[in-house]
This record gives structure tokens, C-alpha cells and sequence, in this order.
């Protein structure tokens, strides 16, 4: 005999598969749950960076992140955005691109 009522359990598991999929949509979106950089580079490197992708602090992440690609290699490294090299070559990259 089925009383027609759906267990509790039953739902937890559709609540819990619901909040699985939200999380990737969001991602599939280009959103970032977390910050990206977990170690940063302050030694300087300019001469091999070929890009440089600024992300500003969010909700997500407390912490401006400036992630740099190299030109050989392709790697993705974090900068150090505290580093004075870094800093000044922030200024200019910022500056080169309004000229």
C-alpha cells in the first residue's frame, strides 16, 4: 500500500544534485568560485611575459590577481601584485594599452 508521499530522503538528494549542477553552470560561465592563484611569483620576468590577465578582488576572492603568460612555454604563472616590478610593469602595460 503507497501512501503517495515522497521520503524526505528522496528530496534531500534531488536539493543536494540541484545544488551540484548550479555550481558547474556557474563555472561554465567563466565564474570562479575561489581565487585562482594559490602562489605567486615575485621574481622578475617581464622579458618572457607575453599577456597579462588582471582579475580584480570579488566576493569570491579578496585579493587582486595578475596572471601572466609566457611567451615560450604558454605556462599561466601568478605575479606577486605586491612586488615593485610587478607594480611598475602594471603602470606600463596600463599605459601602452590607452596609447
Amino acid at each position: 500500500m503507497t501512501s503517495g508521499k515522497i521520503p524526505i530522503s528522496s528530496i534531500l538528494v534531488l536539493l543536494a544534485l540541484l545544488s551540484i549542477t548550479e555550481g558547474k553552470s556557474l563555472r561554465g560561465l567563466g565564474m570562479e568560485l575561489r581565487c585562482r592563484c594559490i602562489e605567486t611569483e615575485s621574481r622578475q620576468i617581464r622579458r618572457h611575459v607575453k599577456e597579462v590577465e588582471i582579475i580584480p578582488a570579488n566576493s569570491h576572492c579578496e585579493e587582486s590577481e595578475i596572471i601572466a603568460t609566457l611567451k615560450i612555454t604558454g605556462l599561466k604563472v601568478c605575479l606577486d601584485p605586491e612586488a615593485p616590478w610587478v607594480k611598475k610593469a602594471i603602470e606600463w602595460w596600463m599605459s601602452s594599452r590607452r596609447s
